[in-house]
């Protein structure tokens, strides 16, 4: 059975030990022309994803596409890793930069999680292709975003139907703790939850902040 074919039971949930994070392309020009969300949304979104990847040290990867023409990755998500320089591609697929593959490769992980803009392009191709090799592949949905809404839809369900999961970014970072007996990444997950936008529910504030009272 293929990595790829995990689709129920405990297996099929993150673990940040079998986590990789690949953030491809949040530049200024992707910005610009993101019309399926609104765009702050985003922002906070894959900063609030970027944050608890680096709190469970789940290897994260940042690319950007022709930074020269569409600006440099976005100040909030280079901030949690300053000292990271992204692979700047020319391909609109990722997964053809050979660098990005090398770069996930090396980490020997085989739950591949992809946020990018646009969904509909560079976040559909590298998820696609990527599923051939063998990995359980999910994508972060309200860490990304495309065009159109229309545009954004039929990417999700073009990924959907090729095998792959989708989530949202506190989906992943609950899945990652998923014990609150876990008690070293705690207060990482309330602080990402005090930190989030007002989109997320105040029930789900209240349970983050009730569970990092309990383990002080």
């Amino acid at each position: 059975m293929s990595s790829s074919s995990k689709k129920c039971g405990l297996e099929a949930l993150l673990t940040p030990q079998e986590s990789v994070l690949v953030l491809i392309d949040h530049q200024p020009f992707q910005f610009a022309n993101l019309h399926s969300h609104e765009p702050t949304m985003v922002v906070n979104n894959v900063v609030g994803l970027a944050k608890a990847a680096r709190g469970f040290e789940v290897p994260t990867i940042l690319t950007t596409v022709t930074e020269e023409r569409g600006g440099y990755l976005i100040k909030g998500v280079q901030e949690v890793f300053p000292d990271q320089k992204p692979i700047n591609r020319t391909t609109l697929n990722a997964w053809e930069d050979k660098r990005v593959v090398d770069a996930v490769k090396k980490t020997g992980r085989r739950q591949l999680i992809f946020a990018a803009l646009w969904t509909e392009i560079c976040l559909t191709y590298p998820v696609i292709h990527s599923l051939a090799d063998g990995y359980d592949v999910f994508f972060v949905t309200d860490a990304s975003g495309g065009t159109s809404r229309e545009a954004h839809d039929m990417g999700v369900q073009r990924m959907i139907q090729a095998g792959a999961a989708p989530v949202t970014w506190m989906g992943v970072m609950s899945e990652w703790q998923r014990d609150w007996a876990r008690e070293a990444t705690v207060p990482a997950v309330a602080e990402r939850a005090a930190d989030s936008p007002p989109s997320s529910t105040i029930a789900a504030k209240n349970a983050f902040r009730q569970a990092l009272t309990a383990h002080i």
